[in-house]
């Protein structure tokens, strides 16, 4: 059996690298980039019609979509490991679907807008005006994530688990509004420590 991972680090793709990195799972990374339609040729498309990455074949078995990625992999190779961050206990399970989901409805399209205006795009090509609507949006639910960080180390409980990386991997793109991470101490705090994970350092090696 061959794990494979599509996707390369620079993208969406880091979620599902950063959990099989967490988990020391053997697997093949196939650098797949998105750029000049690498996506849309026919043996891609075979695999995500979408024409997105990252892609999980799971010996056949084909996920896509980063979210479920990630889940799929705690999941499928996690969940008899006492030292995983799978998911342990119905509880940890809901926190990490709710917050998952939370992630990609309340957070991601404005914290992407926040990266793109504010760092990754080209200066001449930036617009202040589109980061700074996007900075106040973020702040309600970014004040949702504060709060719950006061009462516990981790997103899903006490431990790291697969919640805090599909968490952390999109308040990581809103850092560059400085002010406005700098009025959310402990959620920095909690961001600052999953990014000093070894396994995320590798992830982020995976292909720029």
């Amino acid at each position: 059996m061959t794990l494979k991972i599509y996707g390369i680090a620079a993208s969406r793709a880091v979620r599902p690298l950063w959990v099989a990195e967490e988990m020391g799972l053997r697997y093949e990374h196939i650098a797949q980039r998105y750029q000049g339609g690498a996506t849309h040729t026919p043996g891609f498309l075979a695999l995500n019609p979408n024409g997105h990455i990252p892609v999980v074949d799971d010996d056949g078995i084909i996920v896509w979509e980063s979210m479920a990625c990630a889940l799929y992999l705690a999941r499928r190779f996690g969940a008899d490991q006492s030292d995983s961050i799978a998911p342990h206990t119905h509880r940890e399970e809901a926190e990490s679907l709710r917050w998952t989901f939370w992630t990609v409805t309340e957070l991601e399209k404005d914290a992407l807008t926040v990266l793109m205006h504010r760092l990754a795009m080209p200066a001449e090509q930036r617009k202040s005006e589109l980061a700074e609507a996007a900075e106040k949006r973020l702040a309600a639910p970014l004040r949702v994530l504060e709060q719950h960080l006061q009462a516990c180390t981790y997103v899903a409980g006490e431990r790291f688990t697969v919640a805090d990386v599909t968490v952390a991997s999109v308040v990581n793109w809103a850092r560059p509004a400085t002010a406005l991470m700098g009025s959310l101490p402990r959620t920095q705090e909690w961001l600052l420590a999953c990014l000093a994970r070894p396994a995320y350092a590798r992830a982020k090696a995976m292909g720029v």
